[in-house]
């Protein structure tokens, strides 16, 4: 190598490598990440894959479940609260970056996945070389290599379809998104739910970059009110019937690729219609949207780490599918002559475990009518 080719190698290197910042090894740590992408760290920190294992919901559900099932329950649940540590066998989360749920390097080191076998499995490059979905990248401290499966739901799979060791699917997120129009179509997870917005990938602070169009890294899902809403569209109609009140909601799945809810069983849309008239009658009546699962006895299930372990067949499912409108009708005995208000509510119910009500449920839509 010539004398100026050296110092065009050195001075690129130079541009590349932080002044000063953490150093990165394989499995860093998400803030060594953040150091030079820090407005896509700062959008994973909000997110739900940042708070996966920190959860206080996740952590009282994997205490039961190891007290319940043992080892092995740690393992399972691990394996997607903390797949990084199941890939690095630090079961025993020992290192920083296992305490981050879905981390920036389990992510970016998924080289492919595969279908074969009981689930879906990533097979992860443990390197300083990191996977992505950017054709062309400027120089780094790390390697960069292009990965079509970031491009994919593909990528999504090992985490959000899932049989357990009685074959059981307890998580089908990725089959029904599969069975979809949106599949059919070409629209991947990333679409709906790591939506491309314009920002830097690297810190302008840390190298000189043109702002590009990157995927957003909150990654909104069911706890996202703007994602439910967006997701879920309603109508509320309120007719007279003779002696009694007729209410019929028109509820859509618009633009969820996979059922609403989806995840685990334990999950449930509720729809809430209340009708009361102005000389004090109240009524209400609710309709649940749900994938009801069972043991082998039959018995329901209604705990979630019991669902995980021991399903093994859904006595019913009542779920939203992609693309679906449902009609919904309520008779409520109100004679004519009376004024009554009629809501609908909308609720997005967690988990039965939560301790706090904004951990066990969300509302995210009212509808109000007044009948004459």
């Amino acid at each position: 190598m010539d004398f100026t080719r050296l110092l065009l190698a050195m001075s690129m290197a130079c541009a590349a490598r932080p002044a000063t910042g953490p150093a990165m090894e394989p499995a860093s740590s998400a803030e060594v990440c953040g150091h030079c992408h820090r407005a896509i760290h700062d959008a994973w920190k909000s997110s739900s894959h940042a708070d996966a294992m920190e959860s206080p919901l996740f952590q009282d559900v994997l205490q039961l479940a190891e007290g319940d099932f043992g080892p092995k329950a740690r393992r399972v649940c691990l394996g997607c609260h903390s797949p990084l540590a199941v890939q690095t066998g630090d079961l025993g989360l020992v290192r920083k970056a296992s305490w981050e749920g879905v981390t920036c390097d389990y992510c970016h080191s998924v080289r492919s996945v595969s279908l074969e076998g009981a689930n879906p499995t990533a097979t992860l490059t443990q390197a300083l070389v990191k996977s992505g979905p950017l054709r062309e990248t400027a120089p780094s401290p790390h390697g960069t290599v292009y990965s079509a499966v970031h491009t994919s739901s593909l990528v999504c799979a090992p985490c959000h379809e899932y049989k357990n060791g009685l074959g059981f699917p307890v998580l089908t997120t990725y089959s029904e998104w599969q069975n979809s129009l949106y599949a059919r179509q070409g629209k991947q997870c990333q679409s709906c739910h790591m939506n491309r917005v314009a920002g830097d990938v690297v810190d302008p602070r840390i190298q000189r970059s043109s702002v590009a169009k990157i995927n957003l890294h909150q990654m909104p899902g069911s706890h996202s009110l703007a994602q439910l809403t967006r997701a879920v569209k309603a109508q509320l109609s309120a007719s007279r019937e003779g002696d009694r009140l007729k209410v019929v909601v028109n509820i859509a799945n618009q633009s969820a690729g996979h059922y609403l809810p989806t995840g685990s069983p334990l999950r449930h849309l509720l729809l809430e219609v209340r009708a009361d008239d102005y000389r004090g009658q109240s009524f209400r009546e609710q309709r649940i949207y749900a994938r009801t699962v069972a043991d082998t006895h039959g018995t329901p299930i209604m705990r979630e780490h019991f669902a995980f372990m021991k399903a093994a067949k859904v006595l019913a499912d009542t779920r939203l599918a992609p693309g679906e409108n449902r009609s919904e009708t309520f008779r409520f005995p109100m004679p004519a002559g009376s004024q009554a208000q009629v809501k609908a509510t909308f609720w997005y119910y967690y988990s039965p475990l939560a301790r706090t009500e904004s951990q066990k449920r969300i509302m995210f839509l009212t509808l109000n009518r007044l009948v004459q």
